[in-house]
């Protein structure tokens, strides 16, 4: 059905690195998402009224928000697509960010007042009347809500979107929440004792659930969660292929919106090269990641000597000794100034996210080890923070 839909709402809809295509696909998910989401909740109000379940009417009203979600959703997506402008240089591309973040305060604020309603109705229980109306409006809730959460995961990973994901979380949640109900009604059919609070306060749990978990999500976004590792693995890769480049290091990506990075690296390459020539290799590879990933990257040129043994050794010693202090640390950019005291041994350590040892802890301790090795070894070293 959601290749169907984008057969029909959606021109050349496979190609999903087009932002035009990628956009229509959020602006398709937020539609059918107003459509579903209505219909739900004007037949949820209805037997929600002839039944007297305020379970069924809460559920009902949270597939009216979810409606609200939907178009913040797809008005998220009209937005987020506007060129960079001179107040936004970098696009607009985070708003989808935004428009999740607005959807994961919809959910909380729906389980805040179905809670509410949930103690005012075990405080003061009514019976619920069975109604077979009731019944097969909420079974079809289900199945509806069950479709839902899949055509929006589906377009989700498709345009790895966070708020189409965030929409099919929302409707998963729905479909636990509605399950409930059911329950709830079904129970009433054979027994007079007041379940219906009870479960509302479980169908709130539920709203909670999802949203808290919208909002992590999103909120990690927002500040800057690291790009997967298969796609640093990949730019990486891609740099190293191409001929002179000897080593690759401080790839940094920023994320301003799905398909909206940029990026900065340094590339190794021998001192001995031609610098032209170099350069010229370095703007073919900002190109072609631009070209074959959308990504607009800056590539520092970093010679390196490599025909010198002696500079090779002690870049190898000095591999060795961070190593034994902890196998998660790189070193790169080496270079060695020989003095008639003492040798200086230049290089830049990479330390992961989180590390416990402060930078002045962990210098010392590799100078310490140095100086064991040979008392004329002082090392100057710059800490680099890994991003990723």
């Amino acid at each position: 059905m959601a290749d169907l839909l984008a057969k029909l709402f959606i021109k050349d809809y496979q190609n999903v690195e087009d932002p035009k295509v990628r956009s229509a696909y959020g602006e398709l998910s937020g539609g059918v998402g107003i459509v579903c989401n209505f219909i739900l909740a004007v037949a949820k109000f209805i037997v929600g009224i002839l039944s007297g379940s305020v379970t069924i009417s809460a559920d009902a009203a949270n597939n009216l928000s979810d409606a609200g979600s939907s178009v913040i959703t797809l008005v998220g997506f009209r937005l987020s697509k506007r060129p960079a402008d001179k107040d936004h240089p970098y696009g607009h591309g985070r708003l989808e960010y935004v428009t999740a973040l607005i959807v994961s305060f919809f959910i909380l604020l729906m389980g805040v007042e179905l809670l509410k309603s949930s103690i005012d109705k075990i405080r003061n229980p009514e019976p619920i009347t069975f109604n077979v109306a009731a019944l097969v409006v909420l079974i079809l809730s289900i199945a509806a809500k069950l479709w839902l959460a899949f055509f929006n995961n589906k377009i989700g990973k498709r345009i790895n979107s966070s708020a189409t994901k965030a929409a099919a979380r929302d409707s998963l949640s729905d479909t636990a929440a509605t399950a409930v109900a059911l329950i709830s009604l079904i129970v009433a059919k054979f027994t007079n004792v007041p379940v219906d609070g009870w479960f509302s306060i479980v169908v709130s749990l539920f709203i909670f659930w999802a949203g808290f978990g919208v909002l992590k999500e999103t909120i990690g976004l927002l500040l800057g969660k690291p790009p997967e590792q298969e796609f640093l693995d990949q730019i990486e890769a891609e740099i190293l292929s191409y001929d002179g480049v000897l080593g690759v290091h401080d790839l940094i990506v920023h994320d301003y919106g799905p398909g909206r990075s940029f990026a900065s690296a340094h590339a190794e390459m021998s001192s001995d090269s031609d610098i032209m020539q170099s350069h010229d290799t370095i703007d073919l590879i900002e190109r072609d990641l631009q070209k074959k990933y959308g990504l607009l990257i800056s590539i520092h040129l970093d010679p390196v000597v490599v025909d010198n043994a002696k500079i090779n050794a002690l870049k190898s010693l000095c591999q060795d000794v961070i190593f034994e202090i902890d196998n998660r640390l790189t070193l790169h950019d080496f270079r060695m100034v020989e003095g008639p005291t003492h040798t200086n041994l230049i290089f830049d350590v990479v330390i992961p996210a989180g590390y416990p040892k402060s930078d002045k802890d962990l210098t010392r301790e590799i100078n310490e080890k140095l100086s064991k090795i040979d008392e004329r070894y002082f090392a100057v070293i710059t800490i680099d923070h890994a991003f990723h």
